[in-house]
């Protein structure tokens, strides 16, 4: 019999050959290891020793979340009925034990033992963290409250799971089948991709879907306003009471309603209002109030740079395209062909640019100069053969003469049937300098895409929002990977607080648009020829194009979910407080079809549950943190390897050992300024 790959801990998971079977018998293994360990470090004759107990319970913890891990990946990004359904059954378990496990007061009563002074900074943190964690996770409950608080997480876990099922599923299930009259001014690439589609099904025509590498281009260029139109509800009404025919069937209403009403009744458990205080105990921010406040008041100082933006729209349309009325399916349209004209380049053109291999090489060689390491392609089993896999080494000179492994990471770039929508990136494993064997381990990165595949044996190409995505994910990438912490609950992206989370992948987009950074990573996909200086001044006077209307979006989904964590009665329809966030916020009237919390996932399924504020909050910190950059640039433009050192070593090396303010302190010397955000939007 062979042995079952998720139990397989010697080097990276055996992703090709992890099987639906696996999941049940490897979990009987690394849960009854996980409990014994629980009760071995709980007995009352065990010593209340930091390293003692890492040395016995995260052994066996960390063992058991890099295999469910390697399960939860595999259900993202290559479902199958038979996967999901395994992951679901072993779902409760797994809650089950973790949330035990964080409210144990045993476990509890011994960190509190602990002598902290004999601890090391970063245990320091990695205590004074774990002792905030265990309040949060009911560890002070008794009884019945104890019960419900338990029962509580099971079902929020379930409801999560079936959330995101349901909007992939909606968006998996949806197809149109166009003909070639209706795709008038889609790119040629996008047809071709349709075209194959179709024909892979023996059908006529060209199989439009949601996936967004189909469906942005069809807004953006479609001619036809009921080819858009017809798209259009069917994105906005994904997964909802609205959607077409049996898409009905997805609808998770009910499930948002629920979960609400978990979330208060948690929050409640824990002493506090609402779930909005829970969520910001951990992060940066003081408080709801002082979250609302702060986007309330960047809505404020963008508004009229969105309003300015809208009414621009309105008169290009009406003179130039004769749409005197755009409905909501045409700004898409309105907007390229405005910036079409306004900056004499299309996003279509731009794109023959950024084939995908050159992008990548481009990716590399601006991390390796800057953040003084190397990346080399390297083998791993993989889960799709689109996959690729690298190795990151710090620089024989820095490294006493030898490469050194630093991290290794996995790039899953295409979108495909099965895969999650959206871009990502998620821990393997974290460094840590493992308590069992002395050895240190180094840190493993998935980085998750969904760019469109090329066609007719060409390379894929990415638009310039894609090659932004990139560089995003790979900010969060580097942040776990180039840590220099040793203890693995705040190595890496490890206990950083939530809404600092985000400031290495902001950081890492600004360099989209230096000139010595892009025409490294341009070669035309027919003529290899590079991104022309005069293309690039075109989309450097475009940079700032609509950025009123799309701070004012942000801002549009981060109040309504803070507002729906603070100020919403769970029981009640949450679609009238969306309208009045609209109302208060949006430039552009939304449909009353229109169902964009149905497929919210970032706050349903993902984590940022009153904390989507946290993609705003960061960016003032990476605006900020790339300014020192360009005030220390060189004469030829690029930036100082000094100053990346510094922010290598102030930011990315330190994880989450200290507050994320201390970090920042340490890089620019002082607390962040919004004046940077603004300054690099075109809203100073």
């Amino acid at each position: 019999m062979q042995p079952n790959p998720l139990l397989s801990f010697s080097d990276l998971p055996l992703f090709d050959q992890i099987r639906p079977e696996h999941v049940a018998p490897a979990l009987d293994t690394l849960l009854a290891d996980a409990d014994a360990a629980l009760e071995q470090v709980t007995a009352a004759d065990f010593p209340a020793d930091w390293t003692g107990i890492a040395r016995v319970l995260d052994t066996a913890t960390e063992r058991l979340g890099r295999a469910w891990n390697a399960v939860g990946h595999l259900n993202a990004v290559a479902d199958t009925p038979e996967l999901r359904a395994a992951y679901n059954e072993a779902l409760p378990r797994v809650t089950e034990f973790w949330t035990r496990l964080g409210a144990d007061e045993r476990l509890y009563a011994k960190y509190k033992a602990i002598d902290t002074a004999a601890l090391n900074p970063a245990q320091r943190q990695a205590h004074r963290n774990a002792m905030r964690n265990f309040v949060l996770s009911g560890a002070e409950l008794t009884g019945a409250d104890k019960e419900r608080f338990a029962a509580i997480q099971e079902r929020q876990a379930e409801l999560a799971q079936k959330f995101s099922e349901n909007a992939l599923d909606a968006t998996d299930a949806y197809a149109y089948y166009a003909t070639e009259d209706e795709l008038d001014g889609v790119p040629p690439d996008v047809r071709q991709a349709a075209r194959e589609a179709a024909e892979a099904e023996d059908k006529a025509g060209f199989k439009l879907t949601l996936k967004l590498p189909m469906y942005l281009p069809i807004m953006q260029f479609a001619r036809s306003s009921a080819l858009r139109e017809r798209l259009y509800r069917a994105y906005v009404t994904r997964a909802s009471d609205q959607a077409e025919g049996d898409g009905i069937r997805f609808d998770n209403s009910a499930l948002i309603r629920e979960i609400l009403a978990l979330r208060q009744e948690e929050a409640r458990l824990l002493g506090y209002a609402n779930f909005g205080e829970v969520s910001v105990v951990p992060k940066m921010a003081d408080s709801p109030a002082q979250v609302i406040g702060f986007l309330r008041d960047l809505a404020r100082r963008a508004r009229p740079y969105a309003e300015k933006d809208v009414a621009d729209l309105r008169a290009f349309a009406a003179s130039t395209l004769h749409l005197p009325d755009p409905q909501p399916w045409d700004w898409a349209y309105v907007g390229e062909q405005l910036k079409e004209q306004r900056y004499a380049f299309s996003e279509q053109e731009v794109k023959q640019y950024f084939t995908a291999p050159k992008v990548l090489a481009g990716l590399f060689k601006i991390v390796e100069t800057l953040f003084e390491v190397t990346i080399r392609r390297d083998y791993a089993p993989v889960w799709h053969p689109t996959v690729e896999f690298y190795r990151i080494e710090r620089a024989a000179a820095l490294a006493g003469g030898e490469p050194q492994l630093v991290g290794q990471f996995y790039l899953d770039p295409s979108a495909r049937s099965g895969k999650r929508g959206g871009a990502w990136m998620d821990d393997v494993r974290a460094r840590w300098l493992r308590p069992d064997d002395g050895q240190l381990q180094t840190p493993v990165a998935q980085l998750v895409c969904n760019f469109a595949a090329g066609v007719d044996g060409k390379p894929p190409l990415l638009t310039h929002d894609d090659v932004t995505t990139l560089f995003h994910e790979f900010g969060h990438g580097l942040q776990h990977m180039l840590t220099q912490i040793d203890e693995h609950d705040v190595s890496g992206i490890s206990g950083v607080e939530w809404d600092a989370v985000e400031l290495p992948s902001q950081f890492m987009e600004n360099f989209c648009w230096e000139w010595d950074v892009l025409r490294h990573m341009t070669a035309h996909v027919d003529t290899g020829e590079p991104l022309p200086r005069a293309l690039y001044d075109k989309m450097l006077a475009g940079k700032n194009y609509q950025s009123g209307m799309q701070t004012l979006r942000q801002i549009e989904f981060s109040l309504f979910d803070m507002l729906l964590h603070t100020e919403h009665a769970p029981d009640a329809d949450f679609m009238p407080l969306l309208r009045q966030v609209r109302e208060e916020v949006a430039v552009l009237p939304a449909p009353a079809f229109s169902r964009t919390a149905h497929t919210f996932s970032h706050i349903f399924a993902g984590g940022y549950a009153a904390g989507y504020y946290s993609y705003k909050w960061a960016e003032v910190l990476s605006a900020d943190a790339y300014a020192a950059f360009e005030e220390t640039a060189g004469p030829d433009g690029l930036p100082s390897v000094e100053t990346g050192r510094r922010y290598r070593e102030a930011i990315l090396e330190s994880g989450g050992s200290r507050p994320a303010m201390e970090s920042f302190k340490a890089f620019r010397g002082r607390e962040p300024s919004l004046d940077a955000l603004l300054r690099h939007q075109g809203m100073a």
